[in-house]
Order: structure tokens, then C-alpha cells, then sequence
């Protein structure tokens, strides 16, 4: 029963971290503009994610454009589009193979030690999908820091971490520590002993051997 609800709640976290991922890869702010410097302008909010970057006046106003251009990105945010996508899809491949290794569920019935390694293989997926968006969050946050302190980079085009970038860490994070609790769920190994011959039975001595 205890481990039924060790791959429940890993199951739970687990989801939640892939959630997570989606929302994350889906948001505009993964680096947000510094108001370090002289120059201070607060009347506009400007932020960038993986796919757009916007504009935020101070009226409640927001503009974005779409990046058009594929071959016109930087290395670092195309890998970083490449590593978030393939965690999601992962994601959804271990979502699909731990549901069928659950015990609360009624597939693979017959078998309890296939199941159970549905539900390893799944938690294994996830440790992959949470390791994915690791390191592209972490690759991303490295890049602003770099942009950050160089200082051939102008005061007035220097960036932060945003809110999508606390988003990913937190998913990452939430889908390892459920890839690991599903990955407990690998059986046991059983010692078999062999089965004791039955010793033979002893005949019945008759009157006749005594003297």
C-alpha cells in the first residue's frame, strides 16, 4: 500500500512538472530588461521569451512580435527551444507509460511484475524530460549572466531572469524528484528455493522379522 502511494504522489509531482514545462516554454518572460544604469525609463516593461518579444507601456498596453526568422536566432535559444520541446514530449511519453504501470489502475493485471516496470521505465522518461529542461533553463540563464556582466554589452541592453526562467527550474526540479519516486517502484527480486523431495515413507515392518 506504501508503495502504491509512493508512485501516486510521484506520479502527481511529476505531471505538475510537466505542466509546468508547458507553461514555461509557452510564457514571453524568460529574460526581462534591467533598469540598471542612469538611463531609467519605467513608462515600458520590455521582456523576451522563446518564441516573441514584447513590449509592456505603463497604459497596460502590450506588444509583441513573433520571431520570424529560424537561421536568425542564436545558438542558445535555438537549442533551448530544441531541449524544452523534446522535455514536453517526453513528458508526455512517461505520462502515458506510468499511467499503465500504476497499481490503482487495471491494466497488465496478470502480470505484477510487468507493471511494475511500466512504472520504472515511465519514472526513467521523466528523469530524462526533467534533466532536458535543466539544462535549457540553466543553458538560458547562463547566457543572460554572460550578456549580463560582459561589458561590451550596453547598459541599456542588458537582461534578468524572468518569471518563465523560475517556472522551468521549478518543473524540472518537480519532475525528477517524480521521475525518482516512480523509479522506486522496481520489483523485488524473489530467491527461489527448490522444492524439498519428500523423503520415503517407511514400510511397515511385519511380525515376521522379529525372532
Amino acid at each position: 500500500m506504501a508503495n502504491a502511494g509512493l508512485q501516486l504522489l510521484g506520479f502527481i509531482l511529476a505531471s505538475l512538472g510537466w505542466i509546468g514545462s508547458i507553461v514555461s516554454t509557452a510564457l514571453p518572460q524568460w529574460k526581462i530588461y534591467s533598469y540598471a544604469g542612469d538611463n531609467i525609463v519605467t513608462a515600458q516593461a520590455i521582456y523576451e521569451g522563446l518564441w516573441m518579444s514584447c513590449v509592456s507601456q505603463s497604459t497596460g498596453q502590450i506588444q509583441c512580435k513573433v520571431f520570424d526568422s529560424l537561421l536568425n536566432l542564436n545558438s542558445t535559444l535555438q537549442a533551448t527551444r530544441a531541449l524544452m520541446v523534446i522535455g514536453i514530449l517526453l513528458g508526455l511519453i512517461a505520462i502515458f507509460v506510468s499511467t499503465v504501470g500504476m497499481k490503482c489502475m487495471k491494466c497488465l493485471e496478470d502480470d505484477e511484475v510487468q507493471k511494475m516496470w511500466m512504472a520504472v521505465i515511465g519514472g526513467v522518461i521523466f528523469l530524462i524530460s526533467g534533466l532536458a529542461t535543466l539544462v535549457a533553463t540553466a543553458w538560458y540563464g547562463n547566457r543572460i549572466v554572460q550578456e549580463f556582466y560582459d561589458p561590451m554589452t550596453p547598459v541599456n541592453a542588458r537582461y534578468e531572469f524572468g518569471q518563465a526562467l523560475f517556472t522551468g527550474w521549478a518543473a524540472a526540479s518537480l519532475c525528477l524528484l517524480g521521475g525518482a519516486l516512480l523509479s522506486c517502484s522496481c520489483p523485488r527480486k524473489t530467491t527461489s528455493y527448490p522444492t524439498p523431495r519428500p523423503y520415503p515413507k517407511p514400510t511397515p515392518s511385519s511380525g515376521k522379522d522379529y525372532v
